[in-house]
């Protein structure tokens, strides 16, 4: 077998996270051929971006990477990079509000799905999570909270720790960049004006900067868990804290960068829609 082929190889094989990845990637390839014909139709860039994200998911959760970032403190980073931010909005660039509902069986959706969705406990639960308020500060609270030196010494010596701190990133990553990048119409409910998008993604840099700065240029190790688990390579301990540092700082933020530039393109899109003189009807 090839060093490639042996990387690829799951490290601790999760049931969940491979039908996570299944279940996600066919229902959303069998709505977008269903609605490649509709008004609904999404094009191959969308498609290409959202198996892109569950591709990334799958790699950092289920290959030989997930070994490394339990003994890497630079390389779990990168994981939660990609689980947090990357994957997820990767994923949300291929419409899925739109192509998902068409994926899955309409008997399934009618007899289970509609039902469970309009109970009362999960239409609760999704407004909180999805408040302007609460949706930024656990998107941000997260990050802080695992990145505790005691709580993250007890996660990444706990299997079922483990596993929490990597699906409430990854879910919550999920329902936040729906929330931001989620672009259908005015009407829709629950959906926010391009201003306040912008204003979400402002505020979650500097938390975010803050963090990542205390760690990269910290004198310490502030996570001697490392030392305990042992080290994938003979690096230092503040080197690797460093770059750990590093990739919470700036490629985090740029995501906010680049989501607030998606938003002011829609924005200025719909501007200009709004602006076209309506059809005279003869």
């Amino acid at each position: 077998m090839t060093p490639f082929l042996h990387y690829l190889q799951p490290w601790e094989f999760s049931p969940a996270v491979v039908v996570f990845c299944l279940l996600a990637s066919g229902v959303y390839l069998r709505g977008w051929r269903r609605c490649r014909h509709t008004e609904h139709a999404v094009g191959y860039w969308p498609l290409l971006s959202y198996l892109t994200g569950i591709v990334i998911i799958y790699l950092v959760m289920q290959t030989r990477f997930d070994y490394l970032s339990q003994h890497m403190l630079w390389i779990h980073r990168l994981q939660h990079l990609v689980l947090h931010h990357l994957g997820p909005f990767l994923m949300m660039l291929g419409a899925p509000w739109n192509v998902l509902p068409q994926g899955i069986p309409a008997r399934f959706s009618a007899s289970v799905l509609m039902p469970l969705w309009r109970s009362v406990p999960i239409q609760m639960l999704y407004r909180l999570l999805q408040n302007v308020l609460v949706a930024p500060l656990l998107f941000v609270g997260l990050i802080y909270f695992w990145l505790q030196p005691g709580v993250h010494f007890d996660a990444m010596l706990s299997a079922s720790r483990y596993q929490l701190m990597n699906w409430s990133m990854l879910i919550d990553a999920l329902l936040f960049w729906w929330l931001i990048l989620d672009f259908r119409p005015r009407h829709v409910a629950g959906r926010l004006g391009y201003g306040t998008r912008i204003v979400i993604l402002t505020l979650i840099v500097p938390p975010q900067v803050l963090i990542g700065a205390h760690m990269a240029l910290a004198k310490v190790s502030l996570y001697p868990v490392y030392n305990v688990c042992g080290r994938a390579w003979p690096i230092s301990p503040l080197v690797d804290q460093q770059i750990a540092g590093l990739i919470t700082w700036i490629p985090a933020s740029m995501m906010s960068v680049i989501g607030v530039l998606l938003v002011l393109r829609h924005w200025i899109s719909a501007e200009r829609e709004a602006s076209l003189p309506a059809p005279v009807v003869s």
